[in-house]
Order: structure tokens, then C-alpha cells, then sequence
């Protein structure tokens, strides 16, 4: 199957863009909204209102378009896609098809075989449509998602499975939040695919394609390709033939199914949008949206690898979600130590974060009280274990953590004579593992630092009380000691 049959997959990505307001309308995009609590006349479709274009809209749409290299065209327009469907009260959905905002772009992913680049056909501004909420064997309609303003990302047939689709949806996933344009919360919506598919012979002609509908996660995503990839070589190896159709995932069964024959362009009798004027993009206004392109994940990572040392692994996680790239930065400035602040947000943090299930866009935690405990591990005053307590009740309870270390004495002790007191009646009532520790049993150090740390209730510090231990050990005083000559 493997030899015989190649994948050819396109992706069309709805992404729901961060704007205030709707794209015809004043109404607000806020998510969560009691039903048809945000919808007005014009984004419900009422006779005779009139649509006001949203100009940010347009301003995402370019940023979009210069991140993916694209051509932003100087001017645009909006056609009429006519559909009837319960959740589209006026029957058609504002669009572009004739003469989309941006076309011919690519975007590198790193995909399983190394870098690959992925052609970008075109990205085009659309309304979405409303939602239709099944409760108690009735169909009610919620038009509050009627006019939000959507990118449609419509990439070149070039990824060839699953992993590579997964790898580019990944990557332009960062490339929104990194231009912060949208918010990609999949689970809201936000961020959801079509997947065009069709399978041919290696090298041969394009096969017939089907459309699996308004995927919302990376694993339905690959599940479905999967699973479409398998089926349609079963019909074509059994001598069939694959109809060209939309089909709907369910991710519990595993499967998809046929929703209708696939329509095409002629179907939707797209027409000029007559109430909308054509959009002129100017160089004053393209050049003025260039400069606000931030600094993107890719050379974010190659400047934390080259000016702060850190390795590519390192930099990848810091890199991975724009919120953890800012708390980073931020951290990293105000405590003066962008390793420690790395290794920090890599280790503890995101394994708070797991533990709680707080998601990177959520995360909510005071730097200038990390930098505290930063400065106190690294100035010696607290050691490791007090510092991962510490750190985990600043993110838990915004504990002071000042406050918290002085209550629960987690000071380190700094009294040498009293750790080195410690250090000699330890080492006096455990002469067994002295002499292990002669013998070439080096592990029994970790023993002995323990039972040091107790007399100190964890506040001593590790490093210095292993040094004196091993010096104490080899001390011909100590030797004479042991053998009750001292």
C-alpha cells in the first residue's frame, strides 16, 4: 500500500479573527454569550440593513498575508455565496472568490522527512455563520456567531499524511498567535479545518477528492486522514471508484460519513457583493502594516540560541505558545538570568501547569516574585527544594514568597561551624557508611547529605554539606579518629 498509493491532501482553515466587533456590523465577538444575546440586524440577515466593513479586518488579513509571503492584492472584493442552511438567516455568505485579498504564499513546517514548504493557494476575509443547538429533540438557533469575521486559509494540495498536515497546522497556529489575530482555541471554535483528500498511484494524475467538514483538533485532524486515506483505497482497489463528496468526522466512532455530493464554485451562484465596495490597498497602507509585523517563534528561537546560550530543545519550548515566549522575556530582563529563568518556566512552571491543567493563554503568574526566589536560589539563601516550594505556592496561592520562605524557615543555614558540628556527629554515629564510602561506594554520599539536611529541617545547603563530608572523610584526623586514636 505503501509503494502503490500516495496521499494528496489540501487544507481549507477557518480562523476566527480577535476583533472587537463583528465584519458588517458593531455587534461584539465575545465568546460564551448567552444566545442571540450579540447579534443585530444586519449580521441576522434583517431586510434592508445595509453592512459597514470592519477596516481591521482587512489590516489581519495583510499581516497574515506578509507572514505567509504572499501577494497582497491592491485591490479586492466581496462575492455572495448562496446557501440556504438554518443557521445562515440571509441564505448567502459574504465572501471572496473572484478576487481574494491575498494569494500565492508558503509557509515552512518542519515536517517528519525535514522542512518542507507548503504552497498557500489563497486567504480570503468571509463572514461565519451561525450555530445550531440540538436540545431535547428540538433545533434551536443561535445567531451571536453570524458576521464574526473569519481568514479562510486555503493551502496547496502538497502534504502527503497525516503528520504533515498536523506539522503545518501546527505551524500556522504559531504564526496567528505570534501576530496575535486570533486566539486559537480550537475547542471554541476559533481554529477549525476542512480536509480535501484524495488518493492516486505514485507520480500519477490527482485522484477524485472528498472534503471531511470543521475539524477542531490536531488528533480528529490526523484521524480523519487516516481513516479517509484507508477507505478510499479499499474502493479503489476493489475496482470502485471514489464519488466526490462532503463528509462529516465523528471522532467517538472513529469514522466519517457522507453529508452531500460536493458542490462546486457554479453551485453556490457566487455573485458581486453589491452593498460592499471593492477594498483598494494602497503601499502607504500595506507598508504601514509591514512595520507592526512582530518578531516571529522561528527567529525568536534562533535568537535565544545564539544571544542567551540556549539550546535549540530549550528555545523550541520557550517558543511554542507567544504567551510562554513573553513570560519568558519578561522574566528573563528582570532577574538578570535567562537561563536560570528558562530552565525555571521548562521545569517547574510547565509542570504546574500540567498538574492544573492551565493552558499557556491562561497563564497568569507574578515575575517580580519568581525573580525572587531566582535571586535567593542563585544568591545561595534558599536551596533547590526550597525554591521548588516556593515557586509552587507563588503559582498556586500568589504566595510573597519572602514571606513564605522566612514562616516555614526555609533560609539556608549559614552558620558554617554549626554545619560543620553537623557534619562530624553524622559522620561519628555512621561509620558503616564511612566505610562504603572508602570502599568506592560513592552513592552513599546522598545518604549522608540527608541525614546533614534533617538536623537543619531541609534548610541546609546540599553542595556545601557534600564538600565538608567528603572532606571530613578524608581528613587523616578523621581517619585517626574513627580507629579511636583521636
Amino acid at each position: 500500500m505503501k509503494t502503490k498509493w500516495e496521499t494528496v491532501i489540501g487544507l481549507e482553515v477557518h480562523a476566527e479573527l480577535s476583533t472587537a466587533t463583528k465584519i458588517f456590523c458593531a455587534c461584539v465577538t465575545r465568546f460564551g454569550a448567552p444566545p442571540n444575546t450579540q447579534s443585530c440586524p444586519v449580521c441576522s440577515g434583517m431586510p434592508g440593513t445595509l453592512p459597514v466593513f470592519n477596516r481591521v479586518v482587512a489590516e489581519y488579513a495583510m499581516k497574515l498575508g506578509l507572514a505567509l509571503k504572499c501577494n497582497i492584492a491592491d485591490r479586492c472584493k466581496f462575492d455572495r455565496k448562496n446557501y440556504t442552511y438554518p443557521d445562515l438567516p440571509k441564505s448567502y455568505q459574504v465572501s471572496q472568490l473572484y478576487a481574494p485579498i491575498c494569494t500565492h504564499g508558503s509557509l515552512e513546517v518542519d515536517a517528519p522527512g525535514g522542512t518542507k514548504s507548503i504552497g498557500i493557494h489563497q486567504i480570503h476575509m468571509e463572514e461565519d455563520a451561525g450555530k445550531l443547538i440540538h436540545d431535547g429533540g428540538h433545533t434551536f438557533m443561535d445567531f451571536n456567531r453570524c458576521g464574526v469575521p473569519l481568514l479562510e486559509i486555503v493551502s496547496k494540495p502538497d502534504m502527503r499524511s497525516a503528520d504533515e498536515a498536523v506539522a503545518y497546522l501546527e505551524k500556522l497556529r504559531e504564526t496567528l498567535l505570534y501576530l496575535e489575530i486570533c486566539d486559537c482555541k480550537m475547542q471554541e471554535g476559533s481554529l477549525r479545518a476542512d480536509v480535501n483528500l484524495s488518493i492516486r498511484p505514485v507520480g500519477g494524475p490527482l485522484g477524485i477528492r472528498t472534503e471531511t467538514k470543521n475539524l477542531n483538533s490536531f488528533k480528529a485532524i490526523a484521524r480523519a486522514i487516516q481513516f479517509e486515506t484507508a477507505r478510499q483505497i479499499e474502493i479503489l482497489e476493489a475496482g470502485g471508484v471514489v464519488t466526490q463528496e462532503t463528509r462529516r468526522w465523528d471522532d467517538d466512532q472513529g469514522e466519517s460519513y457522507s453529508m452531500r455530493t460536493k458542490e462546486d464554485a457554479q453551485d453556490y451562484r457566487y455573485f458581486p457583493e453589491p452593498d460592499l465596495l471593492p477594498i483598494h490597498i494602497d503601499t502607504a497602507w500595506l507598508a504601514r502594516i509591514r512595520e507592526t509585523l512582530p518578531e516571529m517563534a522561528h527567529k525568536k528561537r534562533a535568537r535565544y540560541i545564539r544571544d542567551l546560550t540556549l539550546s535549540p530543545a530549550d528555545a523550541a519550548v520557550l517558543t511554542g505558545h507567544i504567551k510562554i515566549s513573553f513570560f519568558f522575556e519578561t522574566l528573563a530582563k528582570k532577574s538578570g538570568h535567562p537561563k536560570e529563568a528558562a530552565n525555571l518556566i521548562i521545569g517547574e512552571i510547565t509542570r504546574l501547569m500540567n498538574k492544573t491543567g492551565i493552558l499557556p493563554e491562561n497563564l497568569d503568574i507574578d515575575t517580580d516574585k519568581l525573580t525572587t526566589l531566582i535571586t535567593l536560589v542563585l544568591g545561595n539563601k534558599i536551596n533547590r527544594n526550597a525554591y521548588k516550594d516556593a515557586t509552587e505556592a507563588v503559582f498556586l496561592h500568589d504566595a510573597d514568597p519572602e514571606t513564605y520562605i522566612r514562616e516555614r524557615g526555609l533560609l539556608m543555614v549559614s552558620d558554617n561551624a554549626a554545619i560543620e558540628a553537623a557534619v562530624d556527629a553524622v559522620l561519628a554515629t555512621n561509620p558503616d557508611a564511612v566505610a562504603s564510602y572508602r570502599a568506592g561506594k560513592e552513592k552513599i554520599i546522598g545518604f549522608l547529605i540527608g541525614q546533614v539536611m534533617k538536623k537543619f529541617s531541609g534548610a541546609g545547603s546540599p553542595d556545601l554539606i557534600k564538600e565538608l563530608l567528603i572532606q571530613r572523610i578524608n581528613e587523616t584526623q578523621f581517619i585517626q579518629h574513627e580507629n579511636g586514636n583521636g
